[in-house]
């Protein structure tokens, strides 16, 4: 924009946008082969709590980005307190934050060793002839804290406090120097039930306080408590903004799904044989609550919940990556009390964790070493890899799997994110896993990625293998499994049999929350 269409636009600019703590006018944002944001509007008054709501993808994390000043819009203005955010890219964020816009997101970032207070002041210090001065540190938390309601010790160490606990003083943070904008990215999707009225009451406080609040969250119930309107996104654009006392969820779901043609590609059969796992009343407090379920041999197994419902939980305790509680798991019949994660693997099962950058894959080591670690006596003698081997097993799965790789031994971290997911699932196929455990599989890849491996998981359960797919993208999963459970605060409260309705599956999880 040049400085005379500039000055033409602020001249051009209503009293109520003057009247804005917070605008985007037009805002713009485009990525490689994406565009992120289109033509956004968006404005926010003062004390007003606003939900922004929208599937993964949708362009809500790029709206916040442009508020914080962590991206400048490609076209299109952000205005915070009637100035503009301008500045160069390196400054930008401290610009927001003087500008008053804070942001808790979905990852804490406190140091665990760290006292309350010295996390609230991280960085920021205050101090008195160069020592930091302690007494006014502890003061002025105590007095972040008790502004929300917060009762918390500021000498008490972080490691100490519950994940609740932890949460509010993520929020207290960002109360210093008097915010004029406050945006909570799911800041209750890790706590129980009871933990979550004390992040409420702290969001009421701050909008007491004239503090406006962008509230990003899919817990309706939560949502329709604080807020009275939301902005709902879809494809980078604005799809619509709602007076929530005037829009039943399911209209809600309708604006963030659009047209699209999901139903025409959605599995229309149920399969499955007999059963391969099942689950007896497995409880892990307070995640997990007397889960009962099977999992039939040649059926993909969807298990649809928010972040938070104990998706993760589950997949960790079946597979022996955490402990079981309470109740009984079977495979083939054969009862397992107490797994482990060597015993399960022995037993045929394989899985893909939720991060695949830390916990899924060795970057800097090849497509074939990353493929074959699943079981490396196959390709071994003496315990020496045998390379003539490894490099014919893992050119079978990459001809399987259809990974795109200069060769054998390109780092996998040099792949991109849907070429990195094949390899991590493929490496489950080299082992013979029978039962695969896929935690967001298709997680951080493109649309072509992730129809491949919509069409993998398919070809694998036509193969008689057996498959827990868990996605917190909720239109996937009838596109790719041939029943759905629904869980829900720890509990499996609903099957659904395909095809299943996308609208009625995200209707109903919503609604629940």
């Amino acid at each position: 924009m040049s400085a005379f269409a500039h000055e033409q636009y602020i001249a051009s600019l209503s009293e109520d946008d003057t009247d804005n703590v917070a605008a985007i006018r037009g805002g713009y944002k485009e990525y490689p082969g994406v565009i992120a944001l289109e033509n956004v509007d968006f404005t926010l008054k003062r004390g007003e709590i606003r939900a922004l709501l929208g599937k993964n993808g949708a362009g809500k994390s790029t709206l916040i980005r442009l508020l914080t000043g962590s991206e400048k819009p490609d076209r299109g203005t952000v205005m915070l307190g009637g100035q503009l955010l301008s500045g160069s890219d390196a400054r930008l964020t401290r610009r927001a934050a003087e500008l008053g816009v804070r942001a808790v997101y979905q990852e804490l970032s406190l140091v665990d060793g760290l006292s309350v207070a010295e996390n609230l002041y991280l960085g920021e210090w205050p101090r008195s002839g160069g020592i930091i001065d302690t007494q006014k540190m502890v003061q002025q938390a105590q007095h972040c804290l008790a502004h929300l309601g917060v009762d918390i010790d500021p000498l008490q160490r972080v490691e100490n406090l519950s994940t609740a606990q932890k949460q509010l003083v993520e929020i207290a943070r960002v109360m210093k120097g008097h915010p004029q904008v406050v945006i909570l990215d799911e800041p209750t999707s890790s706590l129980a039930s009871n933990e979550v009225e004390l992040v409420i009451a702290a969001v009421r406080s701050m909008s007491e306080a004239g503090i406006a609040v962008v509230y990003v969250s899919h817990r309706m119930s939560e949502i329709r408590r604080l807020a009275s309107s939301a902005t709902i996104m879809r494809d980078g654009k604005v799809a619509g903004n709602v007076q929530l006392a005037d829009a039943s969820t399911r209209e809600i779901v309708a604006l963030m799904l659009g047209h699209s043609d999901h139903q025409n590609n959605q599995v229309t059969q149920s399969q499955g044989g007999e059963p391969v796992l099942t689950v007896r009343g497995m409880s892990l407090p307070p995640k997990l609550h007397d889960i009962h379920f099977e999992l039939r041999r040649g059926e993909v197994l969807g298990i649809a919940g928010l972040l938070g419902s104990g998706r993760t939980e589950l997949l960790n305790a079946l597979a022996g990556l955490a402990p079981s509680g309470d109740g009984v798991i079977e495979i083939d019949g054969q009862v397992i009390r107490k797994p482990t994660y060597a015993r399960m693997l022995a037993l045929g099962l394989g899985y893909t964790p939720e991060n695949r950058k830390d916990a899924g894959i060795m970057p800097l080591l090849g497509v074939d070493e990353n493929t074959v670690m699943t079981n490396r006596h196959r390709v071994s003698r003496f315990g020496i890899l045998q390379w003539p081997k490894v490099r014919l097993f893992t050119q079978e799965i990459i001809e399987r799997m259809r990974i795109k790789t200069a060769s054998t031994t390109t780092p996998i971290g040099t792949l991109s994110g849907g070429n990195q997911q094949k390899v991590v699932i493929g490496r489950w196929v080299y082992a013979g896993s029978r039962v695969l455990l896929l935690d967001e599989p298709t997680r951080g890849v493109d649309v072509e990625a992730k129809n491949q491996i919509y069409q993998i998981v398919r070809q694998l359960a036509s193969e008689g293998k057996s498959i827990i797919f868990v996605s917190s993208e909720i239109e996937e999963l009838p596109l790719v499994c041939d029943r759905i459970l629904l869980l829900q605060k720890g509990t499996l409260t609903r099957t659904l049999t395909s095809p299943v309705n996308t609208e009625t599956l995200m209707a109903e999880i919503l609604a629940s929350h």
